[in-house]
């Protein structure tokens, strides 16, 4: 149980913080219905079941990195800074901030795969889908920025 402690600590929290977020725009997720999107956006229901499986594997990451012995100090920066991506664009509807704030968000997860890759390959590994979806998203943003 042991070995668990720090994976579940790690799942946990980083499902927290998303939740956290999807829970302070909750009230405004309706926007993503009404605004003009491109035709690359998906459905509505394909973010939160994506966010999901990215957080669990962020979070095994990160665990893997604190097992041994490797900083997190980007992560939770990144981590930050995807909270507030959330809150930006929709609460705020500031689609242009957001796109930026999503290029920072970009180059710290790509700083964090970087710096992971010299403690642990399999948690870098990890972290790959969650960039190519913020590279995704940040397409997508822009767009709905452009059509808006």
């Amino acid at each position: 149980m042991q070995k668990l402690k720090p994976y579940l600590i790690s799942i946990s929290l980083t499902l927290a913080i998303g939740a956290l977020s999807a829970l302070f725009t909750m009230n405004n997720m309706d926007i993503y219905q009404n605004i003009t999107k491109p035709p690359i956006a998906p459905p509505s229901i394909v973010f939160p079941i994506v966010w999901t499986i990215l957080y669990i594997l962020m979070g095994i990451s990160s665990a893997r990195i604190y097992n041994k012995g490797g900083s997190l100090t980007v992560y939770f920066l990144q981590l930050f800074l995807n909270f507030c991506w959330s809150i930006i664009f929709f609460n705020y509807q500031a689609y242009l901030f957001a796109f930026l704030w999503l290029i920072l968000l970009w180059i710290s997860i790509l700083y964090m795969i970087l710096d992971f890759y010299k403690t642990d390959k399999l948690a870098t590994y990890l972290q790959i889908p969650y960039l190519l979806w913020v590279t995704f998203a940040g397409i997508l943003n822009l767009m709905i920025y452009l059509l808006n």
